[in-house]
Order: structure tokens, then C-alpha cells, then sequence
């Protein structure tokens, strides 16, 4: 799908000197619906409902814990790339990063993120195509991902990408700033 402005965006694997653009990107979002987890006997089910006013997130800046520092010192995740989107004027568009499980055939959505005056182009659309052009090389059986329950607009996105929700995890987020939210998990067969 183009961009709805006909931008083009160049779509290319991240190098280690893009790290910093990366980081820097402005992955926050503001919502005027969540989704709010009603538990039932036998599962649960998801109700969009409206905020008033409108909720803004600001995702807090990763800790890295030493296990991941040594993981990339040690070039664990060197076969999980990020690929980013660049727009005409080499700015930062967004960026998707994946890693792929052999043993069960899973790409992960690790982070995928649209910067605000790029969003609504098809910048996250083009980016899931990489993901999704890298699972088929890889010999994925599906892509997977998880999302906050109050990220509505990223929920939307990725139903109309084609993922269906598979799971909840309402403990993810206890210990953390996004103590209170639900951990949704969304999945797609790789075709």
C-alpha cells in the first residue's frame, strides 16, 4: 500500500551507527479509546471504550539488563535486524525490530515504532512488510507481537494487517510504569 501522500520511503536494514536515531524516536501516542479487559468464566473478552479526555502514553526509556548487554556484546541478536524507514529528507520515519525462533518458527515483533509526523503514510504498513518479507526468508510459520491494551490506534493497525488476538497476560506490566494495563498478544500465519 502507498503512502497517502505518495512519500517515498526507503526501507533498509538499521547499522550500528543508526542506534542513536533509533532511540531517539518518539514512539508515544495519544488515544481517545482503550481496551478494557472484562474477565469472564471460561476466558475474556475486549470492549473498546471511549476516554475523556484523550490519553497520551510516553513510553519510559528500555533498562537494559545485563543479560541483554551481553547478548549483544556476544552478537547474540545479530541475526535479529531492525529495519527502518527513511523518509526523502533522511529523517526517521520508524523502525521495526524482529527476532526469529527457529524451534517453533516464530518471528517476534519486538518494537515497532512510527514517528508522529509520519504516521497515517503506510510507514508501519511498509515496515511489517520487511518483517514479513524476513519471516518468509527465514521459514516462519506465523509473526507474533504484543501491544498494551490501551494502545487502540496500534491495535486497529494490526487487525486490519491481518493479526488476531491469541492471548493475555494481565501480570506483564505489574512492576512497571504500565502497572494497570494488559498485555495483548496478536498473531498472523506467515504466508
Amino acid at each position: 500500500m502507498p503512502p497517502a501522500d505518495d512519500t517515498t520511503y526507503e526501507i533498509r536494514t538499521a547499522t550500528p551507527e543508526d542506534t542513536a536515531r533509533v532511540e531517539a524516536l518518539d514512539g508515544s501516542f495519544t488515544t481517545a479509546t482503550v481496551f478494557r479487559v472484562e474477565m469472564a468464566e471460561n476466558g475474556f473478552t475486549l470492549r473498546e471504550t471511549p476516554v475523556d479526555p484523550p490519553l497520551t502514553k510516553v513510553f519510559p526509556e528500555d533498562e537494559e539488563d545485563e543479560e541483554d548487554a551481553e547478548a549483544e556484546e556476544d552478537g547474540a541478536k545479530e541475526g535479529n535486524p531492525t529495519f527502518l524507514a527513511v523518509a526523502p529528507d533522511g529523517s526517521l520515519a520508524g523502525f521495526v525490530s524482529v527476532a526469529y525462533a527457529r524451534w517453533n518458527r516464530r518471528l517476534t515483533i519486538e518494537d515497532i515504532e512510527v514517528a508522529p509526523g509520519h504516521r497515517g503514510r503506510g510507514v508501519g504498513r511498509a515496515l511489517m512488510s520487511r518483517a514479513e518479507e524476513f519471516a518468509r526468508e527465514r521459514g516462519a510459520g506465523h509473526i507474533w507481537l504484543e501491544v498494551t491494551n490501551i494502545n487502540a490506534p496500534a491495535i486497529h493497525a494490526y487487525r486490519r494487517m491481518g493479526f488476531a488476538l491469541c492471548g493475555l497476560d494481565t501480570s506483564l506490566y505489574e512492576f512497571t510504569a504500565s502497572a494497570g494495563e494488559y498485555a495483548l498478544y496478536l498473531s498472523k500465519p506467515c504466508r
